[in-house]
Formats: structure tokens, sequence, C-alpha cells
């Protein structure tokens, strides 16, 4: 399959800026950037069209990029908490998913849809993550998500305490192998 020609009609993040033309495979054309309305066919009648629409689009670009920084300014901080069951090591049952975060952060204010939620990889443990979310293609906020099993292990975390879990490296706890061996910790 040949590489499909497409000119951008705004910033796309790891392939270019608005106006710049871009060779991407068909699928990826076919199947977000043509249906999103971030691109267009490089036709010589769509280059014409874009040329001709450049300053609107721009201008468009702009105002968007500008009221997207004022809801950055706004809501700069946001931290949503997430309650969860846990297994006795911290592991979720399931996981946290970019559509949990944005109906988090609608329910404390910021309203997003979940594809605005930069998530590299699945939450999986209980505890505070740091994740990006995308309110335009050039401005994008940092929002804590607070995984926790109930909201009073949520505020513990959130004042820096760690959450109930395994027990710490350096104070083993007794286990059905070290007490049989004879060999159980003894305090300090």
């Amino acid at each position: 399959m040949a590489a499909v020609e497409l000119i951008l009609l705004q910033r796309v993040e790891k392939l270019g800026q608005m106006g710049d033309v871009v060779k991407v495979k068909p699928g990826y054309a076919r199947n977000f950037l043509l249906p999103q309305k971030k691109a267009l066919r490089a036709s010589k009648d769509n280059r014409a069209k874009f040329e001709q629409q450049r300053v609107q689009l721009e201008a468009l670009n702009l105002r968007r990029r500008e009221e997207a920084e004022r809801i950055a300014e706004r809501v700069g901080g946001l931290s949503v908490i997430i309650i969860r069951q846990a297994g006795e090591s911290g592991s979720l049952y399931g996981s946290v998913s970019a559509r949990d975060i944005a109906e988090g952060a609608t329910t404390g204010g910021l309203t997003i849809n979940r594809s605005q939620v930069v998530l590299e990889h699945p939450i999986k443990t209980l505890g505070l993550s740091q994740v990006r979310v995308s309110l335009h293609p050039e401005v994008s906020i940092p929002v804590t998500v607070n995984v926790a099993r109930s909201p009073e292990e949520a505020e513990r975390q959130a004042r820096g305490e760690r959450a109930a879990g395994p027990a710490d490296d350096d104070e083993q706890a007794p286990t059905a192998e070290n007490i049989f061996e004879g060999d159980t910790p003894q305090p300090d």
C-alpha cells in the first residue's frame, strides 16, 4: 500500500503543524485523520481550497487555543479521585481507563471526553499517577489521578501518606515460610 498525502488542518502530535503536507498510511488517514476533520486529501483542488481558507482556519485555531489556555489556567492542578477495589498488594481488580479519568474530571468541574486523556498505559495499582489531558493540540494540562479503595484512603494518599499496603522491606512481615524456618524478624 502506498502512503497517502494529506494537508493537516490542525497540529497533530508527532506528525506536523497546520498546513503541512504529510504522507501517512492509508488506514491512519481513513480511520482517524479524515473522519476527525484533522486533514484533507492533498489533491490540487483541496490545496487551492486550503490556501483560500488558511487565514480563517488559523484564526479559528488561535481562538480555540486561547480558550484552551484560559481553561488550563482555571483548572490547573486538578486532582481526580477514583475509588476501586484492590488486593492486599495494592494491585487493582481491573484497571483505570481514560473513560474513568474523563468521568472523574467531569465530576471535578472539567468537562472532557476520553479521547482527550493521554494515557500511556492503564493504571493498575493504587496511588497517585500523573496523566496528561489535551485541551487543544497545542495545550495540555497535567491531572493527578488518585486511585484508592475508599475516600479516606484517597485523603491519606493526597496528604502524602502511604496507602495501607504491603509491609516495608526493612520491616519484613512474618510469612508462613520464615515462621516454619524459625527466622521470624525480631523487633529492634
